[in-house]
């Protein structure tokens, strides 16, 4: 033990930071200090996409608990919650499904023949993007399947995948609220991404796209993606542009953010504050290759153990942010982005005394795993080894969750029911 600080005591306080942070994206204590006026002779319709979807949904109800609702929200599969007014399906992230593209079909449905007079509130938050998968007119679910499946895969910034997104949807890219015209439309909005882009947000579907079909092909090109034949005719052809900054049919869609990822990592300060450590928020925007990060990041908890820069322990540096991980064909693996991370992390840091670290996803699952991320410490590369894994190894061959589950320390929250994407925690005791 160095300053007070051992294993039982750091993990506590990891998992404290992690929880404070996810408490500070909860729509039920967030979302109706937004919430607009209702109309006092118009509908309330209220659609919504993404992880956050049900829970913001549960918190307008509650809200607006005598205001006539109607509407539909579409949440992951096993992300529920009971609605009594706002019907709930559910589709499938992060690889689409029928489930999800039938639900965007009706919420669009909700909208034709709306007047001035009427409400559309969009509930939006992190995984709309797969959640409503609607194909453009030529395209088939199968083919935007392949596509996801790819753009996953490809190493790409989650504004780059969302550029290709948006221009292969009918339902993305300010496409619903133009549906929605002459409707008023209010986007209250969870943002997961880097910079808290309101165009990137589960690929926009109220707000103008200022991307092209033109920027599109050449991300493609860039990240040398295998996409379906009907894909690539489509994105060539470009014969319908998404709804662009000034198009008239948005003139009346409002957009307010109600969490973001700077929310989290500050009430995750306050907690670090509250167990005696002095935090340090390095940024909520951190993008690259997950392996790259993790070794930036223990290159920094490192100068603060030898120098007390940028500084002196005890303290906690904190990030946000979301990296990417570039699958090769076939890969399969297990874990995530922050696993991976993490991984890289323990591995650059190599048993470094009194330095643990949580990276970990506000929505609870990281990447395709039951893990929300992991926790490692001075101990968890040699645990690893003693049950027979290679720690480097694992992390080549895309198996980063399986260190941790030897070690015992990933960290399983379920679906958390909404998404400030990626924090990272690294606490140095001494």
């Amino acid at each position: 033990m160095s300053g007070g600080w051992d294993d039982a005591r750091a993990e506590a306080a990891l998992r404290a930071m992690f929880a404070a942070g996810v408490r500070a994206a909860d729509p039920l204590s967030v979302l109706a200090a937004h919430l607009p006026e209702p109309p006092r002779q118009g509908r309330v319709i209220v659609v919504g996409v993404g992880k956050a979807a049900a829970k913001m949904a549960q918190a307008v109800e509650a809200a607006w608990a005598d205001v006539p609702l109607t509407g539909l929200v579409i949440a992951p599969h096993g992300a529920g919650l009971p609605l009594s007014r706002i019907a709930l399906r559910f589709g499938a992230h992060p690889v689409p499904d029928a489930g999800g593209a039938a639900a965007a079909g009706e919420i669009l449905s909700m909208l034709d023949g709306l007047t001035e007079r009427d409400l559309v509130l969009a509930l939006i938050s992190g995984g709309g993007s797969a959640l409503a998968t609607l194909p453009a007119p030529g395209l088939t679910l199968e083919d935007l399947i392949a596509t996801n499946r790819a753009l996953l895969a490809s190493g790409a910034s989650i504004h780059a995948m969302n550029a290709i997104r948006k221009h292969l949807s009918a339902f993305s890219g300010g496409r619903l609220a133009a549906a929605a015209h002459p409707a008023r439309v209010v986007t209250l909005a969870i943002s997961d991404v880097p910079g808290d882009d309101p165009e990137v947000i589960a690929s926009g579907p109220t707000v103008a796209d200022p991307t092209t079909f033109a920027e599109a092909r050449a991300l493609v090109a860039h990240h040398r993606m295998a996409l379906p034949e009907a894909v690539r005719r489509h994105l060539e052809a470009g014969a319908e542009e998404s709804p662009k900054p000034g198009d008239p049919r948005l003139a009346t869609a409002e957009f307010r953010m109600i969490a973001t990822p700077m929310m989290a990592l500050r009430a995750m300060a306050e907690a670090a504050r509250a167990e005696g450590l002095t935090p340090l928020i390095l940024g909520d925007a951190l993008e690259g290759e997950a392996r790259h990060v993790g070794t930036a990041l223990a290159g920094i908890a490192r100068s603060v153990a030898a120098h007390g820069h940028p500084l002196p322990a005890p303290c906690v540096l904190l990030s946000g942010g979301e990296t990417t991980v570039t699958l090769p064909a076939g890969t399969k693996g297990s874990g995530g982005r922050n696993t991976a991370c993490l991984l890289a992390m323990a591995l650059t840091l190599n048993g470094a005394p009194a330095t643990w670290a949580l990276a970990a996803d506000t929505d609870g699952i990281d990447g395709r795993s039951e893990a929300a991320g992991a926790i490692a410490g001075p101990g968890t590369l040699a645990a690893a080894r003693q049950k027979g894994l290679d720690p480097r190894a694992c992390l080549e061959e895309h198996r980063s969750l399986d260190v941790f589950e030897a070690a015992g320390t990933a960290l399983r929250t379920g679906p958390t029911l909404t998404n400030v994407n990626d924090v990272r925690a690294i606490l140095i005791g001494a």
